[in-house]
């Protein structure tokens, strides 16, 4: 009988991440990629991408995360769908089961969560300024004309302390632009935005938290050596960012994935996947004063699922419990 692999997909407002795992959980793949606005293309691509690392292995099971991860679900047919708190808590522990605190920043959300003795006692997800997230990143970039995987690398060439608003992103272009006319170094400029970033996370995200050592650092803003610099020294402590710290979220729901035995997966094959002619379009629904917009997915003509609900009449599947917590969160 073929080996059998475990496989994690976590798509969320900009990027999708994917990995695969083997029965002892060591990851066999991995890929990293930014959506650019067109789920469906990027899940394939990055299937595409492992795909060497799975074939010719019977797939034991699949399971979504991330902010799409409904959406995806539906898409390749997944055998669950778990929401990021749960996915990185899991996939954080697997590797460090000692670990009190999880930093997460993302492309356009930022998330802490809180461990004690291997259990996530408490968590608190960014609002909605994405200041301390990795767009405020990206815009840095562009305003500076720099690639944004070189912030890290010149950040860490600072030599003078530069302050920078770090409360909105617009106060802090105006800060930028100021600092630039006034003669400041790029490098120095730079540093400064990495603790403006931080100072924002801390006093959002992290406003009332006690963070406690060991501190993971994860997502892809996590390759940044400004923002890990930054944190270290706002926290005072040891920073831990993991080898594969860019798909944690993804590796956690591999791991989901495996934990739970199923005789055969139903996802769908990359075959099946490359052929489906997937379309979305929404609607919204009249049965009663919330007029929920229900997006439906839908392949050759046939409805694939109906989500955005607020009740059970559009679900392709029940809500995953796990998300109860999420959700009062966010309202």
């Amino acid at each position: 009988m073929n080996s059998r692999v475990w496989i994690g997909i976590d798509v969320g407002s900009i990027t999708c991440k994917v990995v695969v795992i083997d029965e002892k959980e060591r990851i066999l793949g991995c890929t990293y990629r930014r959506t650019r606005g067109r789920i469906v293309e990027a899940v394939k691509e990055g299937l595409r991408e492992v795909r060497d690392t799975f074939d010719g292995k019977a797939i034991g099971g699949c399971v979504t995360t991330g902010s799409a991860r409904r959406f995806v679900g539906a898409l390749v047919d997944a055998d669950g769908i778990k929401n990021e708190i749960t996915a990185h808590t899991r996939g954080a522990l697997h590797l460090y089961p000692d670990a009190r605190t999880v930093i997460e920043l993302g492309g356009e959300d930022s998330k802490i969560i809180l461990l004690r003795d291997g259990v996530p006692v408490d968590f608190a997800m960014n609002t909605v300024c994405a200041a301390g997230t990795g767009a405020f990143l990206d815009q840095l970039a562009r305003r500076l004309d720099v690639p944004v995987e070189h912030l890290g690398s010149l950040a860490a060439r600072s030599t003078q302390r530069v302050a920078i608003a770090g409360r909105c992103t617009v106060f802090a272009e105006s800060d930028i632009i100021f600092k630039q006319q006034t003669g400041h170094r790029i490098e120095d400029i730079i540093a400064g935005a990495c603790r403006a970033l931080v100072r924002n996370y801390l006093n959002d995200v992290g406003k009332g938290k006690v963070i406690d050592s060991p501190i993971l650092f994860l997502g892809g803003v996590a390759a940044n050596e400004g923002i890990r610099q930054a944190f270290s020294e706002a926290l005072d402590a040891s920073i831990i960012v993991p080898e594969h710290h860019h798909v944690m979220g993804a590796f956690g729901a591999a791991v989901m994935a495996r934990e739970t035995e199923r005789p055969v997966s139903s996802m769908r094959g990359i075959e099946s996947l490359e052929a489906a002619d997937f379309r979305a379009d929404s609607f919204l629904c009249p049965h009663c004063a919330n007029a929920c917009e229900i997006v439906r997915l839908t392949d050759g003509g046939q409805t694939v699922a109906c989500l955005g609900g607020r009740c059970e009449r559009w679900a392709a599947e029940a809500t995953d419990p796990s998300d109860a917590l999420l959700s009062m969160s966010m309202t």
